[in-house]
């Protein structure tokens, strides 16, 4: 089992930042890859990024690549991601999911973020 805990999200006017931070606990050693999804409002769960925990590789959906940025710090057990010039249409409850090398995924609570025209 493998809980997670994300933090950073919020109320941010369009062109600006805000960095989501996913804490990982539990079974960590079993752990594939780290990422994050969001949800809009009507909308279908979206993935954004990833990250491989084994080679750091990283992953981009083309909505945000260029803008966000996924990394980690194994030292904390904890993923972050790095949200600049956000959009309208990033307004979404973001998700921090970890995969595990069965295949299984795990997931945060989510954190609201909304961006203002």
């Amino acid at each position: 089992q493998v809980q997670l805990v994300e933090s950073g999200g919020g109320l941010v006017q369009a062109g600006g930042s805000l960095r989501l931070s996913c804490a990982a606990s539990g079974s960590i050693f079993s752990v594939k890859f780290m990422g994050w999804y969001r949800q809009a409002p009507g909308k279908a769960r979206e993935w954004v990024a990833s990250i491989s925990s084994s080679s750091g590789n990283t992953d981009y959906a083309d909505s945000v690549k260029g803008r966000f940025s996924i990394s980690r710090d194994n030292a904390k057990n904890t993923v972050y991601l790095q949200m600049n010039s956000l959009k309208p249409e990033d307004t979404a409850v973001y998700y921090c999911d970890a995969r595990d090398w069965g295949g299984t995924d795990y997931w945060g609570q989510g954190t609201q973020v909304t961006v203002s025209s």
